[in-house]
């Protein structure tokens, strides 16, 4: 790079005239604002011209949309403008949504009966103890919408999905009030936070319903062969408690008891035996609810 002397002005006072000491030669560059920044050592002043000459974007409006929640990224992707450039002016306003963002995990969440005496930390602390998430791998942000308030966001990986939380923080003097603005951030300060945010139905294969239907079947198979054995036995007696035994009928007269004591002892004989003598079977209902063939439980 060749240096130049400075050799004065011109007569309008707008350039400053340049010699290159070898040769000679002269030159001259307009007295503008980026020659003022640029004797002052002034870098702050120097940056800003140059995005004003190079970016469609001021650097206030640059500010505004990252204070209005767009990271550097996007703002020098839009501006066309390296990243760089514009961190020099959105590290104060990401300084300011920090601060908010701090200021609003300490604010009380406002719950249909009023605003809760923890904080939005201790109660978020607790909801995802209690689902078993860690807030140590969660991101707090912070910015201002179209209408000037804070809005406070909780962002965190469960599995392959990231949820996020929205609140808006509204400071006063005892630490700020939290509102909830979407189902989630509702849901986290709930008092009744221990539930999971998706609730999961058991879903039965095909298999399931096949070895269910298999098992029945066994039961139902080891039903018949205990009921075979008992009726292959000779020994086999009837229950006590299977005899119905015949209801007194006080209006009788005492001449008629003798064949109703004859009819008794033939329906004792009968209960418990089919029509060809034999022990009776008891129903599929009857073995699968528990009810015996008189209709005891």
């Amino acid at each position: 790079m060749r240096e130049l002397r400075v050799v004065g002005l011109e007569p309008d006072a707008k350039h400053v005239v340049l010699a290159d000491p070898t040769t000679g030669d002269k030159f001259r560059i307009p007295v503008d604002d980026t020659l003022r920044a640029a004797s002052r050592g002034d870098l702050a002043r120097l940056g800003q011209i140059q995005i004003e000459t190079t970016s469609s974007l001021r650097p206030r409006e640059i500010q505004a949309r990252i204070r209005a929640g767009a990271s550097v990224e996007q703002v020098a992707e839009d501006a066309g403008i390296p990243v760089a450039k514009v961190e020099r002016f959105a590290y104060p306003v990401l300084l300011e949504r920090s601060r908010a963002a701090e200021m609003a995990k300490l604010g009380h969440p406002v719950r249909p009966d009023g605003p809760a005496v923890q904080t939005l930390l201790e109660v978020v602390t607790q909801a995802f103890r209690a689902r078993g998430h860690s807030l140590g791998a969660a991101t707090w942000d912070a910015w201002r919408d179209e209408d000037g308030h804070w809005i406070a966001q909780l962002q965190w990986q469960a599995g392959r999905s990231t949820n996020a939380a929205h609140w808006r923080y509204q400071p006063d003097a005892h630490g700020g009030t939290i509102s909830a603005l979407d189902d989630v951030a509702a849901d986290l300060v709930d008092p009744d936070c221990g539930r999971p945010l998706r609730y999961l139905t058991p879903v039965y294969s095909a298999r399931d319903v096949d070895d269910t239907i298999e098992a029945e079947a066994e039961r139902r198979a080891a039903v018949v062969d205990d009921t075979a054995e008992i009726e292959a036995s000779p020994d086999a007696e009837v229950p006590a408690d299977t005899v119905a035994e015949p209801e007194e009928d006080t209006a009788d007269d005492t001449a008629d008891d003798a064949p109703r004591t004859g009819a008794a002892r033939q329906t004792v004989a009968a209960v418990g035996r089919d029509k060809r003598g034999k022990p009776a079977l008891p129903s599929w209902d009857d073995v699968l609810l528990g009810v015996r063939s008189n209709g005891r439980a």
